[in-house]
């Protein structure tokens, strides 16, 4: 059964892509007038028993969907393939002359071999569009978050304004928001807001940090200190001596009321402890963030401002740490509070995480404070290997990290659906996309051929049919997003100048367009021979990069059992 659900995910998917990518190729060739005579979505025979298989022939052309669900092809008449004794035998007898490949003009086989790479890049404009036509889920631009000592908290932004413009570029999205600031740099940020339901201006200072890139390179990025993503109300005492420590609260707690009223996030503490004036004021609190923990309540001093109180957002809170890890080492403990990381104050996990990552192992300075009082230690980061997307095997990451697990579980940001309708809108939305995943992925592939990533990166049908399965257990979007991913793949790879592919087919028509003579066929032959050769062993690499976390598995289960 659970073979069948990977093929239920994975062989739709991988169907639809190479049928998009063969039809470009079938169906231009018939608009020159080429005639067609084997259509295969796979390889090998026809799917079937006997005489009962998924074959048929209609206009001269052989339709197959084959048992190999990994490929295809379009057989054209006088096109010579890998394998072929003689073209000549291949030919029906009613062939005409002006019916061959090779009897068209140049432009006419260059659009041919061409339609089928740009079907496969043109079909995630397509899905893009329908996606946009029944609307993607998307975190709207309101701040959920702002960081201790940021240059968005010097500059008064608060958690629940909108964000309504970035340099002047209107935003809806906090993607928008995100993308815009980390790509600024040297200068001052310009942010349009609405507070309930004020407009105003503001200007911020730029700030910056380091973090790692889709490859793993590290890179300077614009950084602000906002996010989404609220913080609960869960609390930092850094102070034995402050009011908060005074009333019984500790690093750990979690606001749940405030006399008697529901709190739900530490802005909506923040706001109803500076409402409730300055008397007595009874909180409902929890150690930590369990939701079925023991509630108890206490009562604190009304001081106008939680600041005055003592506490701060428990934004770095210490909830384990990892055995022989450098955090271990360097004496932090759980239920540590981490309030400075290289003299700058702690304002979220996720700063702190990419500060880890992009340190290239340098030490870390680190303030904490532990039952009020305050100690400083440094750490020093070590690689250690982490699952890579969707936890699939083989695709493990190596990162940098101390070894600890913070406390700290936020909570989302309001969402809405990022519907579009109007096509002359969705397709340059979904165009543009479309170029910047091809961007990317340039970029990647650039980097493994000048050897800065590892071939390891390389990989085949079973990782495919891995992603497909776990992509379609997060949710169609999930999914959706996969197969864009992978039919720009296909269309990019197939464009490389490697006999075989398409891109080597281009190839061969530019040096036969320089010397205004077709190759001859031995020629073409040899060339196609080293393709195939060439692919062969690109293919058993990316197997073997399929294979080689498998056969890890095998050996340790086969060393337990023994």
């Amino acid at each position: 059964m659970v073979v069948l659900d990977y093929l239920f995910a994975a062989i739709p998917m991988l169907g639809l892509l190479i049928f998009v990518h063969e039809f470009g190729h079938f169906a231009v060739a018939k608009l020159c007038g080429v005639r067609v005579l084997k259509f295969s979505i796979g390889f090998g025979s026809a799917i079937g028993f006997g005489d009962r298989r998924l074959r048929w022939e209609r206009g001269g052309t052989e339709y197959v969907i084959a048992w190999v669900p990994f490929g295809g092809f379009v057989r054209m008449l006088g096109e010579q393939m890998p394998g072929d004794v003689e073209v000549e035998g291949l030919i029906p007898e009613d062939a005409r002359p002006d019916e061959f490949l090779e009897s068209k003009p140049l432009w006419q086989r260059v659009a041919i071999t061409l339609a089928g790479p740009a079907m496969n890049l043109l079909l995630p404009v397509v899905i893009i569009m329908g996606m946009l036509w029944v609307g993607i889920p998307k975190v709207v631009s309101v701040v959920g978050m702002v960081e201790r000592g940021s240059p968005a908290e010097t500059a008064g932004i608060r958690p629940g304004d909108q964000i309504l413009g970035v340099n002047g570029e209107p935003v809806q999205w906090w993607s928008d928001v995100r993308r815009t600031i980390e790509e600024s740099s040297g200068q001052d940020l310009e942010l349009a807001l609405e507070r309930e339901g004020a407009a105003m201006d503001l200007v911020i200072a730029l700030g910056s940090r380091s973090a790692l890139d889709e490859f793993g390179d590290v890179e300077a990025i614009g950084w602000v200190g906002l996010d989404s993503q609220r913080l609960p109300a869960l609390l930092g005492v850094p102070d034995a001596d402050s009011p908060a420590a005074g009333a019984g609260l500790r690093s750990g707690d979690r606001v749940v009321s405030l006399d008697g009223v529901p709190v739900e996030d530490w802005q909506g503490f923040r706001r109803a402890y500076a409402e409730a004036g300055f008397g007595e004021i009874r909180l409902g609190v929890v150690a930590g963030v369990e939701a079925d923990a023991p509630e108890r309540e206490l009562t604190v001093p009304g001081l106008g401002d939680v600041s005055k109180l003592g506490v701060i957002s428990a934004a770095i809170l210490v909830s384990l740490v990892q055995e022989g890890m450098p955090a271990e080492s360097a004496g932090i403990q759980a239920g540590d509070l981490i309030l400075e990381v290289n003299g700058k104050p702690a304002g979220s996990f996720r700063t702190f995480a990419d500060t880890v990552r992009s340190s290239d192992g340098s030490a870390i300075a680190i303030a904490l404070a532990r039952e009020g009082v305050v100690q400083r230690v440094e750490v020093t980061p070590v690689l250690r290997e982490v699952p890579g997307p969707f936890g699939i095997d083989g695709m493990q990451e190596e990162v940098l990290q101390v070894g600890i697990a913070h406390a700290m579980a936020t909570l989302p940001g309001p969402t809405a659906l990022d519907r579009e309708r109007n096509p002359l809108v969705a397709f340059p939305r979904a165009l543009r996309l479309t170029g910047e995943n091809i961007a990317l992925l340039l970029k990647g592939l650039g980097k493994m051929l000048s050897f800065q990533t590892s071939a390891d990166q390389l990989r085949g049908p079973i990782t495919i049919i891995q992603i497909a399965r776990k992509s379609l257990d997060v949710g169609w979007q999930a999914y959706l997003s996969m197969m864009i991913f992978i039919s720009i793949n296909l269309g990019v790879l197939n464009l490389l100048p490697i006999p075989i592919l398409d891109g080597g087919q281009l190839l061969i028509y530019a040096i036969e367009g320089i010397k205004r003579s077709p190759i001859s066929h031995r020629t073409r032959e040899y060339i196609q021979q080293i393709g195939f050769t060439l692919l062969m062993m690109l293919m058993g690499l990316a197997f073997w990069n399929d294979l080689s976390a498998q056969w890890t598995k095998f050996f340790e289960w086969l060393s337990a059992e023994l």
